[in-house]
């Protein structure tokens, strides 16, 4: 049996994707299944073989397809009975089917060279129902991974295995193409596979589907598409272009079902083309962003262009629309203004969102400021986009057009845009979960209304969470398969609210190995840069300060500066900055300055007296 890709979340929400480890003398897979003895009285046997191969690089994991399993009943079984393993949470079953799993215990060991099954069995002879001995004499799975480290391709074998039954539900049978296939895919993918969208085919009808068939059932078990990356296990979303496990199961079924036409109209031939219109009505002002000659193969490094703005009086942006020249060539957008032009050649994200007005990915064409909010564009400021070509084989010439909508009156608050960095990332050589972190202080209460993690190449995955003043911890975001060809915002279908001195804590799981088929250079030692062969740490978040009204400012660049600061700095989240956090520079300048700006004597400088420092510092340099 082959055993085809597939990517599945464990039980704490991380991604594993089956085909990563093509380069693994073996891949040792354990049917779980909570409330199975003999899983619980075999578990020792698991962990000794797996402490003694994966010197080898034998990788391991179990997967649970029990119906009546939830990931949070699986986490809290593998924290009772120390279950140190990944378990692959199998909710649709989908998987299981495929491996024709019928009970828990069971070991599969694939060969990555062909993708095929070599043994499946029991682990060895030592658990039966009801009774174990003291010791195995057989050893079925050491024996066959053995010979495949000593280079040898076993013949195929099975022993009887001994577990719970895993109950195994049929695959859903008349399903109607008409009634709930076609319209499945209108909703979730035809926004950009429609005819001038930015996907290479368009979803026009049955037989368009019915060729793709294979390719479609690919990319919903490796989760390539939809491209949504939000774990569903954590907040909810507008725009959620993701799937339910009911649609995905009843999709895929289908699809191995021989993807039957049935009777009934084809919906997907109702769809009209992308249509290249005002979809708010006929904007207050058109920006066209320059036009940019995009070629028909390589790689295009992010475009800053910048528009001046026409107007001579400041407006209060409360919407916005984008319409790409070339909807296949134009991945993403983001827009926001700066006050100053910016040398192009320096440009970065940061330019970006210091007036941020909104991001444009296909399917998420317009934006709504939050109600009661709006960004300010003063005369004299220039539109400054992020564009991200990507060559389809063919040269096209690009002019995208933003539409943006105006506040009649001016709107009760700001919406604010803080980031959060670390420009003093370091991923070492071949690491292949590197994790870096940094955070932001919130130092009035506030009013959270979207987040956007962003790296590169190497981003494997992304979190953010809340620290809150009393100490309590929330995950509010999880990205566990990251996909730089993807910028996501996510916005929050209810807004939350975070009181004065939380922390938002942003972490990001880099992948430098050379099994990431986008790394450039796995040999590297990755810091902070601009190009897509560098990285970054930024994690965007889209606010508003609840006791700040649009007539009476209260944001403070400076406090916010010093947050970013102390947030990259601060490595073990304590709240303030150690001499040992700090670089060797500027332990050198503070010198014996530090007894007077550590004034609480606790050992480290917090945000308030990081922010004295450099206020005395700007003082004196202003004198």
């Amino acid at each position: 049996m082959r055993v085809d890709d597939f990517v599945l979340l464990d039980q704490q929400g991380n991604a594993h994707r089956m085909h990563y480890h093509a380069d693994a003398p073996a891949i040792v897979l354990i049917v779980h299944g909570n409330g199975c003895q003999i899983i619980r009285s075999t578990m020792p046997d698991y962990k000794a073989l797996r402490d003694k191969y994966a010197g080898e690089g034998v990788q391991f994991a179990m997967i649970n397809s029990n119906l009546q399993d939830t990931r949070e009943s699986i986490a809290a079984e593998a924290a009772e009975w120390e279950v140190d393993f990944p378990i692959l949470v199998d909710e649709t079953q989908d998987i299981g089917r495929s491996l024709a799993l019928t009970r828990t215990a069971e070991v599969i060991v694939v060969d990555p060279k062909t993708w095929r099954i070599v043994y499946r069995g029991a682990v060895n002879d030592r658990v039966h129902y009801e009774r174990q001995k003291d010791d195995a004499g057989e050893h079925y799975v050491a024996e066959v991974l053995d010979a495949m480290i000593a280079g040898d391709s076993p013949a195929y074998r099975e022993e009887r295995s001994p577990g719970c039954i895993v109950n195994i539900q049929p695959q859903q049978a008349d399903i109607s193409y008409s009634e709930t296939i076609a319209p499945l895919l209108r909703d979730k993918c035809a926004a950009c596979h429609v005819e001038g969208g930015i996907a290479p085919w368009a979803m026009s009808e049955y037989r368009m589907i019915q060729g793709f068939a294979p390719m479609i059932r690919e990319v919903l078990r490796t989760r390539r598409m939809p491209p949504w990356h939000a774990d569903p296990a954590v907040g909810e979303w507008q725009h959620d272009g993701g799937l339910s496990s009911e649609d995905r199961s009843v999709l895929i079924a289908w699809l191995e079902a021989g993807a039957p036409r049935g009777d009934g109209p084809d919906p997907l031939r109702d769809i009209p083309p992308r249509q290249n219109d005002w979809t708010l009505g006929e904007p207050d002002l058109v920006i066209e962003v320059p036009a940019f000659e995009v070629p028909a193969t390589g790689t295009v490094d992010y475009q800053f262009p910048q528009v001046a703005n026409p107007l001579d009086e400041g407006a209060w942006v409360v919407a916005a629309t984008v319409i790409p020249g070339d909807a296949q060539a134009v991945h993403h957008v983001l827009m926001g203004t700066v006050n100053e032009k910016i040398n192009v050649k320096d440009a970065d994200e940061e330019d970006i969102f210091e007036n941020y007005i909104m991001g444009y990915a296909p399917g998420n064409e317009s934006a709504f400021m939050p109600g009661g909010t709006g960004v300010y564009v003063p005369p004299g400021a220039y539109y400054t986009f992020q564009m991200h070509y990507t060559p389809y084989g063919k040269a096209s010439t690009d002019v995208t057009r933003i539409g943006l909508y105006f506040a009649e009156e001016p709107p009760a608050q700001f919406l604010r845009q803080e980031v959060v960095v670390n420009p003093a990332i370091r991923i070492p050589p071949r690491a292949a979960n590197h994790e870096e972190m940094a955070s932001v202080r919130f130092y009035h209460d506030a009013t959270l209304y979207s987040l956007t993690p962003h790296s590169h190449y190497r981003g494997k995955s992304s979190t953010f969470e809340l620290i809150y003043p009393d100490g309590r911890e929330e995950l509010i975001l999880s990205v566990p398969n990251y996909d730089f060809n993807w910028q996501r915002t996510y916005n929050f279908v209810e807004p939350m609210q975070v009181p004065a001195g939380t922390r938002i804590v942003h972490r990001t799981i880099y992948d430098n190995s050379a099994n990431n088929p986008g790394n450039p250079d796995p040999d590297a030692e990755v810091s902070w840069g601009l190009q897509s062969e560098e990285e970054m740490l930024y994690g965007s978040v889209s606010f508003a300060w609840t006791d700040e009204l649009a007539s009476e400012p209260i944001h403070d660049d400076l406090r916010s500066g010093v947050s970013q600061w102390v947030g990259y700095l601060d490595q073990n989240l304590d709240g303030k900055v150690q001499r040992k956090e700090m670089s060797e520079r500027m332990r050198k300048n503070i010198g014996f300055k530090w007894i007077f700006l550590d004034r609480n004597f606790d050992g480290g400088l917090d945000h308030d007296e990081m922010e004295a420092m450099i206020r005395r510092s700007m003082e004196k340099e202003e004198g």
